[in-house]
């Protein structure tokens, strides 16, 4: 080859990539980057001193004043561990996902982990531990016990894409600590070695349902990390590559019968979800799951102070 040939091979080669650039597609989830949420004031009961509390959603801009249980308006697919809660006829809140804003301006979504304590004598003395978490689907209110959490989340979207990746800007800080802490609201807490880690997933089923309102699913797609790890401020437009098939087995399983994810079904009720098994690399998807959470463990155990802040959320094809 010549020295003219090989600067033709060159040029075509970089033509190649930048086509191949040019041609990716990117789009954006609703309200992904974060700059709208709802502000919602809720007085926590009396007995537990009548506090004035803000619980945030991320949706179209407004204000919610009252325990109003809240339900996503505007056509947002995001919701989160911040709940209303009454037991025992007793409101009581908890937040633990934020909008803050990044240097430079503009907002963002915080996700911490903390204990969220209710104290009333001779009634309630409990602590809960709580990780800040956002996902596409809803969380129905009020929550009346901290007793199998994931039957009050419906997670999940309807969906029918094939992206490549999952894109999003994200920054971490982790205490410098080597424990975790369990803490359900029953019993004594429990400290337990080794540091949480954050995450961030996303999950590509296609669901179906029997004529019993069983639902059922096989995984499509699979992406998921992990940060345990504090970063050096944002990192941008990072790219959660998703695999197809059982290809995503190495970076997150089939969720267990006993962990399976809720939903409701065509009458209306929350029912466990079954994964069962690996579609065809192929298979199209009719729902998605995206999440991020300050925690990676079993529900009401963590780190507490571990961070977790993200923005700009999108589909990468």
């Amino acid at each position: 080859m010549n020295r003219t040939q090989a600067k033709i091979l060159v040029f075509i080669t970089a033509l190649a990539g930048a086509s191949c650039i040019s041609a990716q597609k990117t789009e954006p989830i609703r309200y992904g980057d974060f700059e709208h949420w709802v502000t919602r004031n809720i007085k926590e009961s009396a007995v537990l001193g009548g506090e004035h509390k803000q619980v945030f959603a991320v949706g179209p801009e407004r204000t919610i004043n009252g325990e109003e249980p809240y339900a996503p308006a505007g056509g947002t697919p995001w919701a989160s561990s911040n709940v209303l809660a009454k037991v025992m006829g007793i409101v009581k809140t908890s937040n633990a996902v934020y909008p803050d804003t990044r240097p430079g301006g503009g907002r963002c979504a915080k996700l911490t982990t903390k204990l969220e304590h209710c104290k009333a004598i001779g009634l309630i003395n409990i602590d809960v531990l709580v990780a800040g978490t956002l996902f596409t689907g809803r969380m129905f209110e009020p929550v009346t016990s901290t007793k199998d959490p994931y039957t009050k989340m419906e997670m999940g979207i309807p969906f029918s894409g094939r992206p490549q990746a999952l894109r999003f800007d994200y920054r971490v800080e982790v205490p410098n600590t080597n424990s975790r802490l369990y803490s359900s609201g029953f019993g004594a807490k429990k400290t337990l070695p080794g540091s949480d880690n954050a995450e961030a997933f996303i999950l590509l089923q296609h669901r179906w349902e029997d004529a019993d309102g069983n639902l059922f699913a096989k995984r499509v797609g699979t992406g998921r990390e992990t940060y345990g790890k504090s970063t050096t401020g944002w990192r941008n437009h990072h790219d959660l590559k998703i695999h197809y098939g059982a290809e995503g087995s190495s970076y997150m399983k089939l969720l267990p019968e006993k962990k399976s994810y809720y939903a409701r079904n065509s009458k209306g009720k929350m029912v466990p979800v079954k994964e069962i098994g690996w579609a065809d690399a192929n298979e199209a998807p009719t729902h998605m799951i995206v999440m991020f959470s300050a925690g990676s463990g079993e529900p009401y155990m963590g780190t507490p102070g571990l961070t977790l802040w993200v923005d700009n959320v999108a589909l990468v094809y």
